[in-house]
């Protein structure tokens, strides 16, 4: 009977950043700037890419892909720890907690195989330019997506499964802004060795293996740099890879923080901290690293805001 009751858990508490009343209207204004930024930031990529023909291409295609992405992870967890702090409530229900660790687990699983795919994409164009258009086709990077979004639902779904088993003592108390999984199996009243063995195995699936795909597809393209006679070419072929290196850096740098923070210093207000990095701030910095360090979507935003824009409102006129 008592397991029973714990099962039936209405809700749990999110303690969040700070619980001082003074800092609310200021955790509240940063992050609401923030989570602006990233959406109007990558849906701009968005409507870049697919209004550009020149873009119509697989590399591009999948960066529009992972700036929707990015989008869907921030907005599964900002928007409702901006309204918990505008309401002054920690509280959070039972099913929505679990609804928010499963897209959570859906959209940065997404953006691991995607960042791996995209390598792949690097690869072939480099490596295998003559056949690029026949391995890179349209079917072919329509299939990769789809298989991606396919191991990502399976692989959430294998993990969201075993903690709907799991029992909670009413009223838990998360120190976290979100509901993290490693932070709920911490929390549970019963037995978490199913959820903590799944959570493992998916991280070396999710994590590991694309980061394996990563660096073996830019150790070929390293070596099919080196084997060329022109330095021209060798810049101009690593120029297309800089920006998915710099958001390779990025996302697997915060991913490795947020491990050494767990480890060395697991306070909270560590956690949360290097929580931010990958749910907030790297969707946030990915659509100005590709603006700034791709020649082609920088090209493709000055038409874009040129077609957008009339010549009269900078008071020109056509002679």
């Amino acid at each position: 009977m008592e397991a029973e009751n714990q099962s039936k858990v209405p809700q749990f508490l999110l303690l969040g950043f700070s619980e001082d009343p003074d800092l609310q209207p200021l955790l509240f204004g940063v992050f609401l700037s923030m989570y602006l930024t990233t959406v109007l930031g990558n849906l701009l990529i968005v409507l870049t890419i697919g209004s550009d023909p020149r873009l119509h291409t697989p590399m591009y295609f999948f960066l529009s892909n992972l700036s929707l992405v990015d989008v869907c992870l921030t907005s599964t967890i900002v928007p409702r720890m901006l309204a918990s702090i505008r309401a002054r409530s920690q509280a959070i229900s039972y099913a929505g907690c679990l609804t928010q660790v499963y897209f959570s687990m859906i959209f940065a699983g997404m953006d691991t195989v995607l960042l791996a795919v995209m390598a792949y994409d690097r690869f072939v164009a480099i490596c295998h330019p003559l056949h690029y258009t026949v391995i890179m086709s349209p079917r072919v990077c329509g299939l990769l997506l789809l298989g991606c979004w396919g191991l990502i639902f399976c692989i959430s779904l294998t993990n969201i499964i075993p903690m709907t088993r799991l029992t909670f003592c009413p009223a838990t108390r998360l120190p976290h802004f979100f509901c993290e999984v490693a932070q709920m199996l911490k929390a549970a009243c019963s037995d978490p060795l199913v959820s903590i063995v799944c959570m493992y195995v998916s991280a070396g699936v999710l994590g590991i293996m694309p980061l394996a795909g990563i660096l073996c597809s830019y150790g070929h393209i390293v070596v099919s740099l080196m084997r060329m006679s022109s330095a021209g070419s060798r810049a101009k072929a690593f120029s297309t890879c800089g920006s998915h290196l710099s958001v390779v850096a990025l996302f697997y740098g915060t991913g490795l923080w947020i491990y050494l923070a767990s480890v060395v210093s697991p306070t909270t207000k560590t956690i949360s901290t290097a929580s931010v990095m990958y749910t907030v701030v790297t969707p946030m910095l990915n659509p100005f690293i590709y603006t700034l360090r791709n020649r082609d979507v920088k090209g493709a935003l000055g038409r874009l805001f040129s077609r957008a824009i009339p010549y009269q409102a900078f008071g020109l006129r056509s002679s």
